[in-house]
């Protein structure tokens, strides 16, 4: 039964999603003007053209930080259920952190961490 209720929910979510999609298609408003199709910079005019290159630092800065953001995330149900876990749990976050940082090694050795 419990499969059952899950398929059921997963297709009543995404008839729900699509019937939202739908009706936003259908009641929407078409009009296409030049404005419209501009690069949008805070509500001031684009100067020069928009199609701007980025140091790839900034994206591989980002990177690293969404990759520890994510670490954080599974570090507090560690913390919590250690005390019922007990030291298999110690072992297996000492092998993540372990590979988090090498990680980290890597991206200090490849100079993703310094702004230049």
């Amino acid at each position: 039964m419990g499969a059952i209720t899950i398929l059921l929910m997963l297709f009543a979510g995404i008839g729900f999603a699509g019937l939202a999609i739908g009706v936003g298609k259908l009641v929407s408003t078409k009009r296409m003007n030049p404005v419209k199709g501009e690069a949008y910079e805070c509500g001031l005019p684009t100067e020069g053209t928009s199609w701007g290159q980025f140091n790839v630092g900034y994206y591989l800065f980002s990177l690293s930080f969404l990759i520890f953001d994510v670490e954080m995330v599974f570090l507090y149900p560690w913390a919590v259920t250690l005390k019922e876990v007990g030291a298999p749990a110690l072992v297996e976050i000492v092998f993540f952190m372990l590979f988090l940082f090498m990680g980290l090694l890597y991206a200090f050795k490849k100079k993703a961490l310094q702004w230049k």
